[in-house]
């Protein structure tokens, strides 16, 4: 079994130029690379096995992420089925000069556990032993459910 505080993962992502759109802000298929990346590193820190993406549950871009900010993006498994496992992902821009950070994008991944034959595996029970992961997780079920 593995508690979801185990399973939390932070990375940022310094957005240069090369990550930009005409408008001069994040584009946001880099924003979702960045995402699958740290919820695939969740899903196998959670699992002890490779994960593939094989769901993305809306992809909600609140705000840009201009250049020379960071993406500061969370991530965590809340749920596990028999071989799938569901990750929030939550990136919010970051001024590293004032510490200044706010929500630009949210989603909700499943991933897949799969063996060495690049089939289906069984993931282990989600275990929730503390208050700060009980609240992870019912923001978790309730924005998947459209609650965001």
């Amino acid at each position: 079994m593995t508690d979801l505080m185990e399973t939390l993962i932070e990375n940022r992502e310094m957005v240069q130029p090369n990550h930009a759109n005409n408008l001069e802000v994040t584009h946001g298929g880099n924003v979702m690379k960045w995402m699958d990346e740290v919820g695939a590193m969740s899903a196998m820190r959670f699992s002890g096995e490779t994960c593939v993406t094989a769901r993305v549950n809306r992809m909600n871009f609140e705000r840009p992420i201009p250049v020379g900010d960071t993406a500061f993006i969370t991530a965590y498994v809340y749920e596990a089925g028999t071989s799938s496992v569901k990750v929030r992902l939550i990136t919010e821009r970051e001024d590293l000069r004032t510490r200044e950070r706010e929500k630009t994008t949210e989603s909700y991944f499943v991933y897949v556990a799969i063996d060495d034959d690049n089939m289906p595996t069984t993931v282990p029970e989600l275990t929730v032993s503390t208050e700060e992961g009980e609240r992870l997780r019912e923001e978790a079920i309730e924005g998947e459910n459209g609650d965001l």
